[in-house]
Order: structure tokens, then C-alpha cells, then sequence
């Protein structure tokens, strides 16, 4: 889905009122209280009218589907915002799909491009991969990450010592 941003999957059913149980896919939950609906693969729009949590899912409640036949028939589906809901972000944030692709390199070198992005505690970690080479885990730390062009499609590094071994 061209200039769409997947935010979340269905995972199960909630409760006997077609709630449903999100994994989100982002680490900002509460995006779904703010934003008014979401997209299913199939470009179909559901409107969000409640949002609350349990343990580390996402609760949803979407005008429409309203008992538990209904929300078991939406398990597996893949939701979906327009790109354009991230025009805003602060300065130096960027989506996960505009990191993924990115070529990694210092001024003497290219290490790969990012093929992944996770989470730890403290910071994300990109995984580089280049071919026919082991992928290399960069820490996205200030310390490490110099610059992220996005139009230019680079992210230029201060690889630290010893990460290469």
C-alpha cells in the first residue's frame, strides 16, 4: 500500500462487543487516540470510536463492528494511516519506513543498507546488511549516527571501535 504507514495488526477479539486486540506497531500506543480512523489492506476505512489498553496491546473499538463474529472476521488484518499523518514529526524522528533501505557509510566507506530497525530498553538498533557479509547491529545513538539524509538516501555513522569484529 503505496504512501501508507502499517501502525498496528489485529491480533484477537475483546470482549463479547467487538472490541479488538491490536499488537501496535509503533512505540507511541496512544497514536491511536490520536488519529480518527484507519485502513485495512483492501483500502476499506474503519472510524476509531474508542481506544483503551490491556497489558501491552492496544484495545480498539471501530464504529461498525460491534459483536464478537464481526471482530473475530477482522483477525490478521493489517491497519493502516496515510504517510501524510507524519508530515509533522519533530525534528530528527523518522518513521521506521523511511530508515529501512537507507545506505550506512563513513567518510571512507559503505557498510550496507538498513534492512531492519528494532527496539531495545534504551535506544533503536539498526541491522545493516551488506552482500555476502555478516549484518552489522549500529546503535542509533548520537554518539554513532552523524546525519540521516532521507532525499539522499544515506546515513552517514562514526562507527564505533570494535562493532566490526
Amino acid at each position: 500500500m503505496e504512501n501508507m504507514i502499517d501502525v498496528g495488526q489485529i491480533v484477537n477479539t475483546h470482549g463479547l462487543r467487538g472490541e479488538l486486540k491490536v499488537a501496535a506497531r509503533t512505540d507511541y500506543p496512544e497514536f491511536f487516540e490520536e488519529i480518527s480512523g484507519v485502513y485495512t489492506a483492501d483500502g476499506t476505512y474503519l472510524k476509531i470510536t474508542g481506544v483503551k489498553y490491556h497489558k501491552a496491546s492496544v484495545i480498539l473499538k471501530l464504529r461498525g463492528i460491534n459483536t464478537i463474529e464481526e471482530a473475530d472476521a477482522m483477525r490478521q488484518k493489517v491497519l493502516y494511516v496515510p504517510k501524510s499523518t507524519f508530515d509533522d514529526l519533530p525534528e530528527g524522528t523518522y518513521l521506521v519506513a523511511d530508515i529501512i533501505g537507507l545506505e550506512v557509510k563513513d567518510e571512507n566507506m559503505s557498510y550496507g543498507t538498513v534492512t531492519d530497525v528494532f527496539q531495545t530498553g534504551s535506544n533503536d538498533v539498526y541491522t545493516v546488511a551488506a552482500k555476502g557479509k555478516s549484518p552489522i547491529y549500529v546503535p542509533a545513538l548520537k554518539s554513532v549516527i552523524k546525519e540521516i539524509n532521507i532525499q539522499e538516501g544515506y546515513i552517514l555513522v562514526d562507527m564505533p571501535e570494535g562493532l566490526l569484529d
